[in-house]
């Protein structure tokens, strides 16, 4: 994988991306994005077999756009069925709705895959509790046995030490965390602190019910 030079946010989609594959074939096939930004989109669910730098196109709503492919996700790994695309036409975005302005981004080439802990994809309902009494409500839109991605309209700051309560089933696990990163106006990456060996192993259990950042989302909520 190249290095990143924008921030990119964890949002979930469906698009359709066509093209010729690596074999001459022709395809049309719909997936799902993982992440995005202004110029670039991870895609999970690509059952086409693609090679880097070859172009293929991505539709979304009413946009078309065409891509590079820049990264191939191995077989055998988390990321497997997933690609890295550039946008070869700037000028023309794909997505109609906000995104955070250019930055630098912290990634580092081939994190995801040297994780401890995979990432899934899910939609649980979290409470989080401050020093202070504070308390907002949020969802993870990925979870670990590590940490989570958690969208909120009003982003902690990074380092902002906290309590959570993440709903799975009808309970919840508890786990005291700390802000890693924050996206304005879309939610926190949160590392895990502390956390109960009851409650890791009904996280592990939750966990093994899904797939890595490759099923449509499981909904949680809580019971009312």
């Amino acid at each position: 994988m190249g290095n990143r030079n924008e921030l990119r946010i964890a949002v979930q989609v469906p698009v359709r991306i066509f093209g010729t594959d690596s074999t001459g074939s022709v395809f049309s096939q719909k997936v799902v994005t993982v992440n995005i930004s202004r110029l670039g989109v991870e895609l999970a669910e690509v059952q086409v077999p693609l090679k880097v730098e070859e172009v293929i196109g991505v539709t979304y709503a009413s946009n078309r756009v065409h891509f590079r492919v820049k990264w191939v996700g191995r077989a055998g790994t988390p990321k497997a069925g997933h690609v890295g695309l550039s946008n070869i036409s700037p000028e023309k975005p794909l997505w109609d709705f906000p995104l955070p302005e250019p930055s630098a981004d912290d990634h580092q080439p081939g994190l995801v895959e040297r994780r401890s802990h995979p990432r899934f994809r899910c939609q649980n309902k979290v409470e989080l509790h401050m020093e202070g009494g504070a308390a907002y409500w949020g969802t993870a839109a990925d979870l670990s046995l590590g940490g989570c991605y958690i969208e909120m309209p009003i982003p902690l700051n990074a380092g902002t030490k906290l309590q959570m309560g993440i709903w799975i089933d009808q309970a919840k696990v508890m786990v005291e965390g700390e802000v890693a990163h924050r996206t304005a106006g879309l939610g926190i990456g949160v590392h895990f602190k502390t956390i109960s060996d009851a409650d890791l192993d009904r996280l592990r259990m939750f966990l093994d019910r899904l797939s890595p950042l490759s099923r449509k989302p499981v909904r949680n909520v809580p019971a009312r």
